[in-house]
């Protein structure tokens, strides 16, 4: 028996809508509709501590698209999960409130350890050919979750150095400059090694990435003229690829940036920032690639859904 549902992720950086038929014994997750829009709740938090008015309008506009296309699908169950921006925010009740009257259900405003949990296990679900123990990196817009475990978490942590929160705490120049690139590497090494105080890091056999940051890399390795997810989940990137594109995403402008063919307008103020993290973290676990995954929190919150 299939339920359908409906899985909603609110970053600090976007906000993205998953529509699935679960299966709750086999996990088979069939995508019907799965969308994103960028909206950068988080913008400017890390300074002043609470959501712009400006923010908080574009992401209601979003969940007001959201609940027309949730009402088009006869779907059986809805969550709102809010991450990392709304876990810091000091006027987060505005944004509770705003959410609940948009789409009937309250924002879950889940932990890092939630948070990472579910990553772990939608990216997992079904993965196959890779050895274990995973390490699931979930490079976000204003924290990175970190999970180690084989068929369920055994580990996990998560530490502030998303693309977001590095971009607007270090970046000041474009392109930034090396003091700025080294200020951000100080402060992405020092999170990871928080992380590693909790998850062994050196246990991982396969590292697997998760989110924009990643998936937008792998795009830009794989030379993809257009987004294919489809080539996008599975590639595997060497740490030598990856030190090649976040060298050449940090040497161009903004506008150079916009003119890759893959770059989504909303990542191009922060992609250099989101390379330089999972560069870190390549360098910093000594493994020797990353496996991209398209399947991340969303199919984690949608098999919790379904499971219920």
């Amino acid at each position: 028996m299939t339920i359908r549902v409906a899985a909603i992720d609110c970053g600090t950086n976007s906000i993205r809508l998953l529509i699935a038929d679960v299966n709750p014994e086999s996990g088979n997750v069939l995508d019907i509709d799965r969308r994103m829009e960028i909206v950068r709740l988080g913008q400017g938090m890390d300074s002043t501590g609470e959501f712009a008015v400006d923010a908080l309008e574009r992401t209601f506009a979003a969940c007001d698209s959201y609940a027309s296309v949730i009402a088009s699908h006869n779907v059986d169950r809805v969550c709102f999960v809010a991450t990392s921006a709304s876990r810091d925010a000091r006027n987060r009740d505005v944004f509770i409130a705003g959410v609940t009257s948009r789409l009937g259900v309250e924002p879950d405003v889940i932990s890092g350890d939630e948070e990472a949990r579910l990553s772990f296990a939608g990216a997992t679900n079904g993965l196959v050919g890779a050895a274990a123990p995973y390490l699931v990196v979930d490079i976000g817009g204003g924290s990175t979750e970190f999970v180690l475990g084989v068929t369920t978490p055994q580990a996990a942590r998560s530490v502030n150095i998303g693309c977001v929160r590095m971009t607007e705490r270090h970046f000041r120049n474009d392109p930034p400059s090396q003091s700025e690139i080294d200020a951000a590497i100080a402060d992405i090494d020092a999170a990871i090694g928080l992380a590693g105080e909790t998850v062994s890091l050196g246990e991982a056999k396969t590292l697997v990435g998760l989110a924009g940051s990643v998936t937008t890399v792998a795009a830009i390795a794989l030379e993809l003229t257009e987004y294919d997810p489809a080539r996008i989940h599975g590639a595997r990137l060497s740490a030598e690829t990856i030190d090649a594109v976040s060298d050449r995403l940090l040497s161009l402008s903004r506008d150079e940036r916009t003119q890759i063919p893959v770059m989504h307008p909303g990542r191009v103020d922060v992609i250099n920032a989101g390379a330089l993290v999972l560069r870190r973290i390549v360098h910093l676990t000594g493994l020797s690639d990353v496996l991209v995954s398209e399947h991340d929190i969303l199919d984690g919150i949608a098999l919790a859904l379904a499971a219920d």
